[in-house]
């Protein structure tokens, strides 16, 4: 199903999953805020880089391993922190920890997941790191970070770019927030979307039906409903000050995610981070803010080398990905290409979209003359230093 000639890029995938979901599940994978502007501009951004191949050069095997905070992986991406993946097929998590694992890279945890903490750790075979919201609050978050350390979670990504959620049209018309509600009177104008998914409807059901998030564990109240996520972003804004005590608690590594200046990297540096994600949030959150290859630049040339940068956003393609590499970045994040995967097969679509992926960057270093992924340099694209690499 997922192999080809029916599946060739993640573009294919992304049109399995719209074929096998609800339309208010699918758009919430592919959407992003407002007019989608920052949306698009993630993946058309990368258009501008040229490359420069260094040509008549053998190049019989390429090294696709590199080192993030001190842990070698096979491969230069991890799969991104997406919440509710338990919507696109069931024990989504657990799956896709699962398939990152055997790929040899690493999986990171989103606050809100449906499957337990411990059970997505125990499903991979490789690093584990566990991205933190506040919702519920402080005492609420430590108890989840103490989780995390002792299942054996070895970073913590805190995500400081919600202090509200972004106005995500798709979902507003589709009816999340009707959906939601389990109250069949206000559901009833949205259900037919879900009716006409049968087969994702039967997993949906035999996997426990709406989740709640065993990781957001309400003093005498539980998991947190699906339905409160909302205003449990808008009670937990995370501010500089938050990294103090988040350092208290966690004795690994730290990764501030949401960073598109300058004065945010250095004050990361400040805070004590181990490393930065480039990243808006795949254009979800804030619209009309620059497409996160724009920002890279700016960002490394603020870090000089004193902490890890990775890059997050628009990744489609390997060449994207060596994109970003030669433009400062030590690894990137995947988040829709698996997202698709997974929504459109389970595990065999996350495993088809990690070796599309893999597969570009081979061909692609063979193409460039270059050995490996540490060999990436920015001498590989166009007018690297320039204001003229991104024209407006």
């Amino acid at each position: 199903m997922v192999g080809t000639p029916q599946v060739v890029n993640i573009s294919d995938l992304r049109s399995l999953a719209k074929r096998r979901l609800p339309r208010a599940v699918f758009d919430y994978i592919d959407g992003g805020a407002e007019d989608e502007v920052t949306l698009r501009e993630n993946c058309r951004v990368f258009d501008h880089v040229t490359f420069r191949p260094h040509n008549a050069v053998s190049t019989p095997s390429c090294d696709l391993r590199t080192t993030v905070l001190g842990t070698t992986l096979e491969l230069p991406f991890l799969l991104a922190p997406v919440g509710s993946s338990r919507l696109f097929f069931p024990q989504g998590e657990v799956v896709a920890a699962r398939e990152a694992g055997a790929a040899g890279t690493a999986y990171i945890l989103s606050t809100f997941s449906g499957c337990r903490l411990e059970d997505v750790k125990a499903a991979t075979t490789g690093a584990a790191w566990y991205q933190l919201y506040l919702a519920g609050g402080r005492e609420v978050a430590t108890q989840a970070i103490r989780r995390a350390q002792a299942a054996g979670y070895s970073a913590l990504v805190v995500t400081i770019d919600t202090p509200v959620a972004g106005l995500r049209e798709r979902d507003v018309r589709n009816g999340i927030k009707e959906l939601a509600t389990r109250n069949l009177f206000t559901m009833l104008p949205f259900v037919g979307q879900i009716l006409m998914r049968p087969n994702w409807l039967a997993g949906f059901l035999g996997d426990g039906g709406l989740m709640s998030f065993p990781n957001v564990v309400l003093p005498g109240k539980g998991p947190m409903p699906y339905a409160d996520v909302g205003a449990a972003l808008e009670q937990a804004v995370v501010s500089w000050r938050d990294l103090a005590w988040i350092r208290r608690e966690w004795s690994g590594r730290i990764i501030v995610k949401g960073v598109l200046t300058n004065t945010d990297a250095r004050i990361a540096i400040d805070e004590g981070a181990d490393g930065v994600v480039v990243s808006n949030h795949g254009g979800r959150q804030l619209d009309g803010v620059s497409s996160t290859l724009r920002a890279l630049p700016e960002v490394v040339e603020a870090v000089n080398g004193r902490i890890e940068v990775l890059f997050d956003g628009g990744i489609r393609r390997g060449s994207d990905i060596i994109k970003a590499i030669c433009l400062g970045a030590r690894a990137v994040l995947i988040g829709r290409a698996y997202a698709y995967g997974l929504a459109a097969a389970g595990g065999p679509g996350v495993a088809r979209a990690i070796e599309i992926l893999r597969t570009d960057l081979v061909r692609t270093l063979k193409l460039l003359g270059c050995p490996s992924i540490s060999s990436l340099a920015p001498s590989f694209i166009e007018n690297s230093r320039s204001a003229r690499l991104f024209p407006n």
